[in-house]
This record gives structure tokens, sequence and C-alpha cells, in this order.
């Protein structure tokens, strides 16, 4: 790899990307509270860092970049050093697929977002995941009657 990609890559956030920040501004200007690149700690051993935990209605919230998570829309295939690239995308599809799996069998909601999604519908969807389930009702049989 020449020297400028590899500051190209230095340069790439884990956390902190412009999409989420603006998220979160968003998202706390509406009063909603949350933590920010939590560590989960999950049953059989697996670590989850999702971008936004709210841990009181057991929402995690991904940002994810359309390179590093090969978005259908966006994401593109390497032209170059395929050999690294194509084993290294396809290893980040499978983690998230582990993630998304890990959290839902602990009870929690999964929201994943690409980073090019417009804020509104971001924050949209966000809220709605957010919201409580709407009661189950329950009627009376009308056994015999």
């Amino acid at each position: 790899m020449n020297e400028g990609r590899s500051r190209n890559m230095r340069a790439n956030r884990r956390a902190d990307t412009k999409p989420e920040v603006a998220l979160r501004k968003a998202l706390h200007g509406l009063g909603y509270r949350y933590r920010k690149d939590l560590r989960l700690d999950l049953p059989g051993g697996v670590r989850v860092r999702p971008d936004i935990v709210f841990t009181a209605k057991k929402v995690a919230v991904f940002v994810d970049g359309c390179f590093w998570h090969v978005c259908p829309e966006h994401g593109r295939q390497p032209t170059t050093n395929e050999w690294y690239w194509t084993p290294k995308l396809r290893r980040n599809i499978e983690r998230d697929r582990a993630a998304d799996a890990a959290l839902t069998a602990s009870g929690w909601q999964v929201v994943r977002l690409w980073e090019h999604e417009p804020l509104p519908s971001a924050i949209d969807t966000v809220v709605e995941a957010l919201r409580p389930a709407p009661p189950e009702h329950r009627f009376e049989g009308t056994e015999g009657q």
C-alpha cells in the first residue's frame, strides 16, 4: 500500500463519523438521551459496539459506511488489492450479521442505517424503534354464551 493510501486509511474514523454525529445531535435536540460507542458484552462472549445505544429501551443503532459495509446502492468492489479488500469486506458483513443475531437473541432491537440516508429519514427510523410497542388487545372469548 502506498503512503498516500495509508494516510487515507488512517484518517477513516471508527466512531464519530459525520452522519453519526449529525444523527446524535438531532436525536439529542429532540430530547433523546443515549450512550455512544458503548461496548455491549453479550452471552457467548460476543462483544458489540453500536454507534448509538439506548440502554433502557434496548435499541442499538449502527450508522454503516457504504464502502466498509458494502452498501447495495453505493458499495463497490475494490479494483486494486482485491486479494486484501474482498475478504476484508466479506468479514465486515459477516461480523455485522453475527452482531445483529447476538443482539436480537439478547432482546435488543437493531437499527442499521446507511451513511447516505437523509437525516430526517434516519431520525424517523430511530424514533420509531424507540416507541413503545402497542399493547396487545385481548378479547374475552364468548364461549358458553
